[in-house]
């Protein structure tokens, strides 16, 4: 590695991107100083005034040039550009093979994380690649109050953190990184990950999880980080005082709503249905919210343009409301109501997309939202693709519970379920070997 460069990170509490970021240049072993903003009005308006007015943590440097945010410093990271700003060289030719494996895993949610857990326990050694977002969406929860064994809840970041020391533990290997493509035209499988590392595996198991949506309506792209968000922990403290808008009715929505109030003038909840989707837990305490003044909720209602500039963020949005919901649907129907509405922060909690472009071609059998297709059933193999060896578990499976202790539920279905593959194979490998030394007698 040639001088290292200095890197610095602008920060704040209570952010698991921010998190991210340090655990991608820990894992690079690169030094980097930290600046947390939160309470230091000072060191917030420097962020601001070298981050171009973006107004969101964290905000990485490289030698004084601005990298971004953590989309932008993990988008770099795919495609090599990081390590080579960071004069970090690659010892492997392009597609030279790094290393073979028996287990490959994608991803280190809960699904992942448990699936490591236990193929470490069976001795199967698994590489954890940690995928765009490490540790999941439950990084992105501030208190997990139904996950068994905490009857005081947990935060989502502890919570992962305990399960990556207990899948180290046991023999599992983490690997910052993220898979473009997995060649199920060969065995071993060959997976090549976005920055030119090539592995192969005898099994892998696909719990890469789910990333945010967005609406794709106008002043998405341009105000994204300047007022508009798809992490209220991470960003929520840089609007205090303002009225903010968070868009969606299930858990996320509510969840983020509510955390909001410790920061908003006002926080309004715009769904497009009439009925949250929300658990009734968390239904409730929005309400209680609402009785002490600090949400508003707006139901039939949809976001359709998000208005403002980089330099001043967020000024206002437009609505549309309609008694029979769906508004957008109905924007032709004279009772559809179409408003401007004043607010100083959006923050989008609509839902995921799975993380599954990289097993486009393999055979693996998607629906039309790009979730897995598993065999599920009674018995053994339920988490078995259409593909000999690949597995799903967690949020590329399941667009119905979507819950932690489910997921960690097919994690560990995962690992069985390869493990009795890798035992076959090598069964199968044993009789094949013992075949060809008869055949020479």
């Amino acid at each position: 590695m040639s001088e290292q460069p200095r890197v610095e990170i602008y920060t704040k509490e209570d952010c698991p991107y921010c998190d991210k970021a340090k655990d991608l240049f820990d894992a690079k072993e690169v030094e980097y100083e930290t600046y947390n903003v939160t309470g230091d009005d000072d060191l917030f308006e420097e962020m601001v005034e070298r981050a171009e007015g973006r107004k969101t943590a964290p905000e990485v440097f490289i030698d004084d040039e601005l990298i971004g945010g953590w989309d932008e410093t993990s988008a770099l990271d795919e495609t090599g550009e990081l390590d080579a700003k960071l004069g970090i060289e690659s010892d492997t030719e392009d597609g030279e093979v790094l290393e073979h494996r028996q287990l490959i895993i994608a991803g280190t949610g809960i699904a992942g994380l448990t699936a490591a857990i236990y193929a470490g326990r069976g001795d199967n050694e698994p590489l954890v690649i940690e995928g765009d977002e490490p540790g999941g969406q439950l990084t992105l929860t501030t208190d997990v109050a139904n996950y068994p064994g905490f009857p005081e809840g947990i935060g989502g970041p502890e919570l992962v953190n305990n399960m990556k020391e207990q899948a180290t533990q046991f023999g599992a290997d983490l690997k910052n990184g993220i898979i473009e493509s997995v060649d199920a035209d060969q065995r071993p499988f060959r997976v090549e990950l976005t920055n030119g590392d090539v592995y192969t595996a005898d099994a892998v198991i696909a719990a890469s999880g789910a990333s945010a949506r967005t609406l794709g309506i106008p002043g998405e792209d341009e105000l994204m980080g300047y007022g508009l968000s798809t992490c209220a922990t991470c960003d929520g403290a840089f609007f205090r005082d303002e009225d903010m808008l968070v868009v969606g009715g299930g858990d996320a929505a509510m969840e983020e709503a509510t955390f909001l109030t410790k920061f908003a003038d006002t926080v309004y909840i715009a769904h497009r249905r009439e009925e949250f989707r929300a658990e009734q837990y968390w239904v409730n305490r929005v309400h209680e919210k609402v009785e002490d003044g600090e949400i508003e909720i707006m139901k039939n209602t949809e976001v359709t343009e998000i208005h403002g500039s980089q330099a001043e963020g967020v000024d206002h949005v437009t609505l549309v409301e309609n008694d029979k919901g769906h508004p957008t649907d109905r924007l032709d129907d004279p009772e559809t109501d179409e408003f401007e509405f004043d607010v100083g922060a959006v923050f989008f909690a609509i839902g995921h997309t799975p993380n599954t472009s990289y097993l486009e071609g393999t055979g693996v059998q998607m629906d039309d939202d790009g979730y897995l297709r598993t065999q599920g059933g009674d018995g053994g193999g339920q988490t078995e693709t259409d593909v000999p060896g690949i597995f799903g578990a967690g949020d590329v499976v399941d667009y119905h519970y979507q819950q932690a202790v489910t997921a960690a539920g097919m994690g560990s279905k995962a690992a069985l379920d390869a493990d009795e593959y890798l035992e076959d194979l090598e069964r199968a490998e044993a009789a094949g070997e013992a075949d060809a030394v008869a055949a020479d007698d």
